[in-house]
């Protein structure tokens, strides 16, 4: 982190510095912390920058210059993701930054660092790497500025990008540098992506195919008669004339069928032959101009990409940027339960660098005495973009590590008071979950072990990760482990002992889950189950909550302007949460992040779970801001700041059936009661003044209406001594505010 620390360790030098976006934290839930204790593992000295000044390059030379390279990355999350909501706007807070305070990284932070570096020292290898990289190695549509945007390869000038479970490639990369080996040189390495000249391949024996070819996307043609004498011409030629040649069938000659001594080759050997020639082959995607220009070419090659997501089965892929190539070897192969514990078994500090002495960040806050069990989920939801990065195949944690950290925590981690916050993943419950073939497992191509129903090939056995709970719990000094991380209900019904253990000793009162939707037409796009499985896990999980004589709720998340979600989808979610009594506090509109499946249905109005054609399925999304914003009301239907924008959209819909007092109606014909929080800011003259924290509505706000009827002055509190809580109806010519009490 600084140059008083690399002398007081008596180095000179370091072999590596890692540049990240976020705040150093040492511990294995942030990826600087884990490559760093992996690389000096292995006998490296790792410098780290974190959240530099980007404005120049003089940052960037404070640990000097690296022997081997500089590590880029933009931290735990993609930078834009992190800066932005999905209205586009600033968040509030960096939850990776000290304090919270916004503006220590700079957008696409992975291309920026990656260019100051170049600046620092034009002679250093580049290496980038994390989610954000990961998620931007080919040609991706990008939400924030609307536009396809190039490999961050070719924008950054790397030499080498690091995609996915990286840990194996680096190490293996290192190395290969530190004996000598130029990074220019480094391309058989799995799971990395780097630049080429035009048509470059390894060597005369491996093949390139065209992507067309494997998932054309045009005009299907009829299947050929295997009984026909003669080939069979189309109806229309490529010219648009009739298909008929000039000579005619009787002029056709035969084909002459010359013998010749034919080997039978046994099953094992053809399929050894397949592999090898598939082992070297790449597909050439469209290129980089093509998948900007043509909505259909990008869906295309969005489905070919995730068709070569199974590192079993996967393809090399190779993409056009101008006169030269972006080329992606295939995916890394998982790791072995040895190798997680190996890089989650190293010595971490399990807190922030000092430098940062009291400051709070919200990031590790949440996770500071949490326990990552496993990686990878295999659900395949098209929003979520963790099978791009982490991949389909879960990768576990052994049970001795698992709890070899628990007693870490437990004897390490200050402020620790008995209560492990999480125990979980990605997906709380995909724990040593897998394919009971493997050999079925290099071959699938399915894009989800769980959709549209669960694999009859995929373990359901719950029973490794029911056990880790027990003995888990049973640690002295623990007093509680609460599982945080999202649940896979489908899953999770499958085995009741494995709710009934969570349910009874796992839950804190509130459970989250994620039905995201209830309309088919909606969940068909997300390849979320349909709500059928949410209602019979709820019917469980009340079951076991009353047996263990505790009074517990879930809290389902949905989201808002899903790509395929309607007006009239999100109108029978509206009314499903009022049937249900839910009034969610906390909801979320649609955010296309880049290589995601519902991103490429938002950015090209096709679906790429399907074949893709200029005539296949139309998939509309919801993309003016009003109408998102109309999505994102109805989840909060009760909300009064969101009457008027639900009761517009109803009514433009033509359900003014909707709007009532009844049961079967989703709002009032009136503005509900705005229940105004007031907060006490000092005292004037002996009595308490306040100021209130409202919902504003733009120039019908409370406050507002207040000024021009004549009640309140500008700058001047609403109501001097309210009481936090106060009522404030809106009449139909605005919000009123009420008539001072007497005697106050």
């Amino acid at each position: 982190m600084s140059r008083a620390e690399m002398d007081a360790l008596g180095w000179d030098s370091c072999d590596v510095i890692l540049i990240t976006g976020d705040a150093y934290i040492d511990h294995p839930s942030f990826g600087m912390a884990l490559i760093g204790r992996l690389l000096e593992h292995h006998g490296f000295r790792v410098g780290i920058i974190s959240q530099p000044d980007w404005q120049n390059a003089d940052a960037f030379r404070a640990l000097g210059k690296p022997n081997l390279y500089f590590g880029i990355t933009a931290g735990n999350m993609d930078s834009m993701v992190n800066k932005y909501t999905a209205d586009r706007k600033i968040r509030s807070e960096d939850a990776y930054t000290p304090n919270g305070e916004r503006g220590k990284r700079p957008d696409r932070a992975v291309t920026v660092y990656a260019q100051r570096a170049r600046e620092a020292f034009p002679d250093t290898n580049i290496v980038v790497g994390s989610i954000e990289a990961s998620l931007r190695r080919i040609a991706h549509y990008d939400y924030w500025s609307d536009k396809v945007r190039r490999s961050v390869l070719q924008d950054s000038k790397a030499d080498i990008l690091l995609f996915g479970n990286a840990e194996r490639a680096l190490i293996e990369m290192t190395h290969r540098i530190a004996a000598g080996e130029p990074i220019k040189s480094i391309r058989d390495i799995r799971g990395t992506a780097f630049m080429v000249p035009k048509g470059w391949l390894p060597d005369e024996e491996w093949t390139e195919i065209d992507s067309v070819r494997i998932d054309k996307p045009g005009r299907i043609d009829p299947p050929t008669n295997p009984y026909a004498m003669v080939p069979e011409n189309d109806a229309k030629c490529s010219t648009g004339k009739d298909g008929a040649s000039e000579n005619t069938a009787a002029e056709t000659k035969p084909d002459v069928v010359q013998a010749q001594a034919m080997r039978i080759m046994s099953r094992e050997e053809r399929q050894q032959m397949i592999k090898n020639r598939l082992h070297k082959t790449v597909i050439r995607m469209p290129s980089f101009d093509e998948v900007s220009a043509d909505p259909v070419m990008y869906a295309h090659a969005s489905r070919v990409f995730h068709l070569e997501a199974n590192p079993g089965n996967a393809k090399a892929l190779v993409q056009s940027h101008g006169n030269r190539d972006v080329w992606l070897n295939p995916p890394p192969l998982p790791l072995g339960m040895d190798e997680m514990d190996g890089v989650y078994d190293r010595t971490y500090a399990r807190a922030p660098h000092p430098s940062y002495g009291d400051a709070r960040i919200p990031a590790w806050e949440m996770i500071r005495f949490s326990i990552n069990i496993m990686r990878g989920c295999f659900g395949g939801c098209t929003f979520c973009s963790i099978t791009e990065h982490e991949g389909r195949i879960i990768q576990s944690r052994s049970e001795r590590s698992i709890l070899r950290e628990i007693e870490e925590i437990r004897d390490k981690v200050k402020g620790f008071t008995g209560i492990i916050s999480d125990l979980g993943g990605p997906t709380a419950n995909m724990y040593r979950i897998a394919c009971k073939d493997k050999k079925i497992e290099e071959s699938c191509r399915k894009l989800s072990c769980v959709y549209p129903g669960i694999c009859s090939n995929l373990n359901t056995d719950h029973s490794k990760l029911i056990q880790i709970y027990r003995k888990a719990r049973a640690i002295p000094g623990i007093k509680k482990i609460l599982v945080s991380s999202g649940l896979r209900y489908d899953l999770a019904v499958e085995s009741p002992e494995y709710v009934k253990e969570l349910v009874t000793h796992h839950v804190g009162g509130l459970l989250k889950i994620a039905p995201e939707h209830t309309e088919q037409n909606t969940l068909s796009k997300m390849m979320k189950p349909g709500i059928g499985s949410y209602d019979k896990f709820k019917a469980m999980f009340e079951k076991y909550s009353r047996e263990a004589g505790k009074e517990q709720y879930l809290i389902p998340y949905f989201i808002a302007a899903h790509p395929g979600c309607t007006d009239e989808d999100m109108v029978n979610l509206a009314l499903w949460l009022k049937k249900n009594n839910f009034k969610l506090d906390q909801v979320q509109t649609f955010m296309p992040t880049p290589m995601a499946l519902a991103s490429t249905m938002y950015h090209t109005r096709k679906n790429p779970l399907k074949k893709v054609t200029q005539d296949s399925e139309v998939v509309e999304t919801a993309r003016a801001g009003k109408t998102r914003k109309f999505h994102k009301a109805l989840l909060r239907y009760h909300a009064p700041e969101n009457w008027e924008i639900v009761r517009d959209g109803l009514v433009y819909m033509g359900r003014r059936d909707l709007i009532g007092t009844g049961p079967n109606h989703l709002i009032p014909p009136r503005p509900p009661a705005v229940r105004v929080a007031i907060q006490e800011i000092g005292k004037e003259n002996g009595r308490r003044v306040a100021a209130p924290k409202l919902n504003t509505f733009g120039k019908n706000s409370v406050q507002s209406v207040a000024r021009k009827s004549g009640t309140a002055k500008p700058g001047a509190p609403l109501r001097a001594g309210a009481k936090p809580g106060s009522t404030v109806r809106q009449g139909a010519g605005g919000f009123k505010p009420p008539a001072p009490r007497k005697g106050r």
